[in-house]
Parts: structure tokens; sequence; C-alpha cells
């Protein structure tokens, strides 16, 4: 049967397929316009899942809080260029994911893919990042969240789209919170204090610095006083309370947090794509990927 202009055009504004794919699709379905839209939708996840093993390193950082400000979340979603995470349809599916962790406060990612993307609807998280897959053609991931609820004062900071933090504060207020936050993006401590720093953190730490001292052919009781000094030093370095503060290195965060009667329960700190190693591709290569669709 022959299908009309007006029938590719709704098809493409619904599915946001290509034309000829639209076409074909309706071709196929003898013009049934939902056949072709679940046809469509089989093509979109069969792509997905072929482009699911490629690096998606890139994406964006997005926080969500509560209308009371005693909630957040903080999520990474990852697209394979920057180019795709600069899209609408990416950054509004990276907003609404941030929103269902929220709403729902999902135990794990697994748990997160099948929830519903938006209220009232059947498509889950996973379904639609598969048609957003299918769509721009990158692979796409819903990579982690995390989830911070308090009855303390609850900070946040974005830096652009790449680095997200949350912190919670016992006393103080927001303008301290943001504060303490832009320092967590700037700074990355690895603690609130050495108290709760990792152990195994601590002890790689002090076998480096061990190893580093006894070269020097000191004595050991010399050697001992050496490595406890480098822990210190160490420890100011990389907990929160022992940082020179950001906007003001003449004090730490610990002494600005007394000032204010404040105490830093935790923060969470998530920058776009650590730990993922990148795939160095030829250009030439990746264009030619691009064209045989893979």
């Amino acid at each position: 049967m022959a299908i009309s202009a007006a029938q590719v055009k709704e098809l493409r504004e619904r599915t946001g397929s290509g034309m000829m794919e639209c076409k074909k699709a309706l071709v196929e379905a003898d013009g049934d316009m939902e056949a072709a839209i679940e046809a469509l939708r089989k093509s979109g996840l069969a792509k997905a899942d072929k482009k699911a093993g490629r690096v998606a390193a890139e994406g964006l950082i997005v926080i969500e809080i509560s209308a009371d400000g005693k909630e957040a979340a903080l999520v990474e979603v990852n697209s394979e260029t920057d180019f795709v995470a600069k899209k609408d349809e990416f950054q509004d599916f990276a907003r609404q994911v941030a929103k269902r962790v929220l709403a729902s406060k999902p135990e794990s990612i697994e748990a997160l893919l099948e929830m519903p993307l938006r209220d009232g609807e059947d498509t889950t998280v996973d379904m639609a990042r598969k048609e957003l897959v299918a769509k721009l053609g990158e692979n796409i991931g819903v990579r982690r969240f995390e989830l911070v609820q308090t009855d303390g004062t609850l900070g946040y900071y974005l830096h652009g789209s790449r680095i997200g933090v949350l912190v919670e504060l016992e006393g103080g207020d927001e303008a301290l919170a943001r504060d303490i936050a832009m320092h967590v993006a700037a700074s990355r401590p690895l603690s609130v204090s050495a108290d709760d720093m990792p152990q195994e953190v601590l002890d790689k730490e002090r076998e480096i610095i061990v190893a580093q001292a006894q070269e020097s052919g000191k004595p050991e009781n010399i050697i001992e006083k050496m490595v406890e000094g480098r822990i210190r030093k160490f420890l100011a370095e990389v907990t929160l309370l022992g940082q020179p503060f950001v906007k003001d290195p003449d004090t730490t965060v610990g002494k600005l947090l007394d000032k204010s009667g404040a105490k830093v329960r935790s923060f969470r700190r998530m920058e776009l794509g650590e730990g993922i190693e990148k795939k160095q591709e030829n250009f030439a290569d990746e264009v030619m990927a691009q064209v045989r669709g893979d």
C-alpha cells in the first residue's frame, strides 16, 4: 500500500527514527502505525545490545534535590562522546533517572533499571536507555548513584556536569554546606577525618613511606619518627578536616567548621568517567565503525 508523507512524519515524531527507517517500517507493517512503532522498538533494542560493549566514559553527573532539601540523589549517566552528552534527549533522560532515584530509592542499579522512568508509564529506565541508544547511535549507561537522606543540613555543588558533590552537615547552614561541597569538588579528600580513613589506604601509604625512609640508611628509631611525621602530613593532605580551605587557604576546613559550630557527617563526590579505562581509537577507524553501524 502507498505510505503518505504524513504517516512517515508522525512515525518519526513518535520514535525519533530516521525517515528511511520509518518508511520501511510502515511499508512492512502495511501502514499500521502501532505495528511499525513496535518493529522500530525491537530493531532499536537489537542495536542497543550490539553497542553494549563499547566504552562510555563521557556523559553527565546529575543532582536532584527534594523540595524540603533533606534528600538528594547524585547520579552518573554515561555516553561515548561529549557530543551526545550535550543533546537534549540525553540530558532529559539523565534528569529523569535522577528523579526516579530520589522518588523510589532503589537499592541497586539493577533495581533502578527495572523501574519506570516516569510515573504512570510502562517504559522502564532500561527500556528508555536502549531506545536512546538506538536513536543517538552510542552506547549509553546508567553507571552509579548515591542517595543521601538527612535531618541535618544538606549542601551540593556541581562543577559543570563533570563533578558532583553532596555534603551532609550537623549544624551550619546551606551556604556553609555549599562551600564545603565546593571544597570537596576541588580538593578530592579521601575521608572526613583520620578516624574514618579506610585502613587499607593507610596501610598502603605506610608501606610506601617505610620503604622510602629505609633507603635513607638512618637508624630504626629515627626512621620510625620519620614515618609517623609523614603519615601525619599525608592525613592532613587527604582528610577533609585537615585540608586548607580552598576559599581561604590560611584556615583549615576543620577550623572553618569549628567557627560555625558545625560538623561534617558525610560527603559524596562523583567525577565523570573516573575509573573507566578509556579506549583510544584512530579517528578514521572510528568513522568507519560508524559507517558500518558497529
